[in-house]
């Protein structure tokens, strides 16, 4: 997979001038979730092996951007890889039809961060799993998108419902 600047960065935004890094700040929300799911990506790829704060430093280097240790990208990614097992434990049971095997990497990326916001954010449900949608449009396989609605909206649902 390769990450273009542009993927980045929306039609909004305003390359900086002399080079400069483009800032953690400068980012839209769906931009940051796109780092989110690229940075999670690197870490499946070296399979958990390499620190995040390494491969924040060499994407930041890589990519010329400034994204802090201590930004709500790198906590978030953190705690998606910190917790994974625990997030792929909520998802497995609703996979009616589907072995684990059969989710691709982007899509298990995809749900275990859709699942974290669910349970860690005060974002509005529908928020959440839109931008998960618009995530596996993206990054997933084909029609990954509608399995990822279907999973995410059974787990809002199972949440409201407690």
């Amino acid at each position: 997979m390769e990450l273009r600047r542009s993927e980045l960065s929306d039609s909004n935004a305003v390359e900086k001038e002399n080079n400069q890094p483009l800032s953690y700040n400068d980012l839209s929300q769906r931009d940051a979730r796109s780092l989110i799911f690229h940075l999670l990506y690197i870490a499946e790829a070296f399979d958990y092996q390499e620190s995040l704060a390494t491969i924040v430093d060499d994407f930041n280097k890589g990519f010329n951007l400034d994204i802090p240790h201590d930004s709500k990208v790198f906590t978030i990614t953190e705690g998606i890889i910190n917790n994974r097992s625990l997030l792929d434990q909520i998802y497995q049971p609703l996979l009616t039809n589907w072995r684990l095997e059969r989710v691709s990497v982007c899509t298990k990326l995809i749900l275990r961060f859709g699942i974290w916001e669910l349970l860690n954010t005060e974002t509005d449900q529908r928020i959440i799993i839109n931008e998960a949608i618009e995530l596996a449009k993206c990054f997933a396989e084909d029609g990954a998108y509608r399995f990822v609605n279907g999973i995410l909206d059974r787990i809002a649902k199972d949440r409201l419902a407690k």
